[in-house]
């Protein structure tokens, strides 16, 4: 594997090729002119040195993305110090060593990269500094410092995707921030709210695995990077920002537990309100509740839903919300009857049809487990009881077979019919129904 990497550099030169001292001299040459009393009022000034700096943090990874053949990373970098066998993301990888970065290629692409060295400290925040005082002075440079400001703001966000995939959470967390700054210098930029989210993400991450005062700091900062993101308009579409948000809160519990549970509480409760089909904020609530006595009763979750629906009695949302919460509830019947409403509002769509097939089943298994759990139950019993969770089963059928109808290529839906119809066998006309499900089935292996 190796040899044939090397065989591609064979045209390239050797090494990377960064002239360091040259482009140091850049540096103190930018940081010259706007030290010069003259040059320093100049908003031309500061754009070049905002550039100088943006340049210097960009060029020893400029050359890089991923996806890239490593063909062209042997052309345009040269050829690596070294090339050895390793892994990237638990795949089989090429790690391809040089003076100021490390370059992992899979399957003959580049996947992922970190970089050694830098030509300074502090260069993105400084070029952003620049860019802003460009603006200061000038206003109508706006457009010059934009552009310079969201090439900078693409470099940061490439390079903080890079240092997560190498499960450098912090670092990857302060780029991305960098990232949403850079695109802030001037209003003409609408700065992307995900450059933070991702940031409040990996400080969130970084904050599950340490403790104590390091520990507390990162959620803090996760909070506050989350809040921002809100505050400026984010939308991540399922809402799953308020679950971190919420695991930001609940993980400074320590410094005052009232209020930074009444916090998480009031995280949770606004994301399912806005985003009632979240399951995954669903079920942080349900644990949240179970888990810290006395911040709240699960049956407030249904409270909240039913008073929303008498506001706006057909939002299919609100019902799958229902649905759900009355399903951990483990209330069966009142989940079923929501899923049914759900195919009501949308009729011929396979998601409510198969819902409602899906938590029919769970009543019968949860039947079923109890049965079997039950002691010094006779025979005829046994098949009596037996009998009437078999009549529950087949009220899942006609939902599945629409469900079927629907969507006839649905995996799972064709699993739920071959295995009930073989429960039900017996009845009168389910042998057939098997026959043919059960050669759907088959042909899915």
């Amino acid at each position: 594997m190796v040899a044939a990497l090397l065989v591609l550099a064979a045209p390239a030169a050797n090494a990377q090729k960064i002239n360091e001292s040259s482009e140091r001299a850049k540096l103190e040459k930018a940081d010259a002119a706007i030290a010069d009393a003259k040059k320093g009022t100049k908003a031309s000034t500061w754009i070049a040195h905002a550039k100088a700096y943006a340049d210097a943090y960009a060029l020893p990874t400029k050359d890089l993305g991923r996806g890239v053949p490593a063909q062209v990373l042997m052309m345009n970098v040269g050829q690596p110090n070294e090339v050895v066998e390793g892994e990237f993301a638990g795949m089989p990888a090429l790690i391809c060593h040089y003076n100021w970065i490390k370059v992992y290629v899979v399957n003959d692409m580049i996947e992922g990269w970190e970089q050694l060295k830098s030509l300074g400290d502090n260069l993105p925040h400084t070029a952003i500094a620049s860019y802003a005082k460009a603006y200061e002075l000038d206003p109508k440079q706006e457009p010059k410092i934009a552009s310079g400001a969201m090439n900078l703001a693409n470099s940061l966000a490439e390079q903080a995707e890079a240092l997560y995939n190498i499960n450098k959470s912090v670092e990857s967390a302060k780029t991305f921030e960098l990232a949403y700054r850079a695109q802030t210098v001037v209003p003409s930029i609408k700065a992307n709210t995900d450059n933070l989210f991702n940031a409040g993400m990996q400080m969130t991450m970084y904050a599950s695995t340490c403790q104590g005062e390091e520990s507390l700091a990162a959620f803090e900062k996760g909070e506050k990077l989350f809040t921002e993101a809100l505050e400026a308009g984010f939308n991540d579409n399922d809402g799953n920002i308020y679950y971190y948000l919420f695991h930001c809160y609940y993980g400074q519990k320590e410094k005052n537990r009232k209020e930074y549970l009444a916090k998480a509480k009031e995280a949770l409760l606004t994301g399912i309100k806005l985003y009632p089909k979240n399951v995954t904020i669903l079920d942080g609530l349900m644990q949240f509740y179970t888990a810290e006595e006395g911040v709240g009763d699960p049956a407030e979750l249904t409270e909240m839903i039913e008073s929303s629906l008498a506001n706006d009695p057909n939002n299919y949302d609100l019902w799958f919300g229902r649905g759900r919460v009355y399903n951990a509830l483990k209330q069966y019947d009142e989940c079923i009857k929501s899923f049914e409403k759900c195919a009501e509002l949308r009729p011929g769509e396979f998601e409510p049809v198969f819902y409602t097939a899906y938590f029919i089943i769970e009543k019968a298994n949860t039947e079923i487990e109890k049965l079997n759990n039950t002691a010094n139950l006779s025979y005829e019993d046994y098949e009596k009881e037996n009998a009437r969770i078999n009549l529950i089963y087949a009220e899942a059928l006609p939902w599945l077979e629409k469900a079927h109808e629907y969507n006839p290529t649905d995996v799972a839906t064709i699993e739920y019919l071959n295995g009930i119809c073989f429960r039900l066998r017996d009845m009168e006309g389910m042998m057939d129904k098997y026959n043919k499900y059960h050669e759907l089935y088959v042909n899915l292996r």
